[in-house]
C-alpha cells in the first residue's frame, strides 16, 4: 500500500509514523506492528532514503496529501 492510498479517506483524528532502521522491520517487528486494527504497513517506493531523510519526506508528503 501507499502513502497516499492509506490516507486517502481522511477519516482519522491521529497519525504516528514508524520509520524503520537501515536494514528494514524484522517479520516479527512486522507481525507485531500489524495485528493492530489501526495500522497500515506503507511504502514510499523504490526510493532508499537513510532514517533521518525517510522521517522528513514522509511528514512532507502526508503533509501535502491532506492539504495542510
Amino acid at each position: 500500500m501507499t502513502l497516499k492510498e492509506a490516507i486517502q479517506d481522511k477519516n482519522f483524528n491521529n497519525i504516528a509514523i514508524i520509520i524503520g532502521p537501515e536494514g528494514g522491520f524484522s517479520e516479527t517487528e512486522i507481525d507485531l506492528l500489524t495485528k493492530h486494527p489501526n495500522v497500515k504497513v506503507v511504502s514510499l517506493g523504490n526510493r532508499i532514503l537513510r532514517t533521518e531523510t525517510a522521517a522528513i519526506a514522509t511528514l512532507a508528503m502526508i503533509s501535502y496529501e491532506i492539504e495542510l
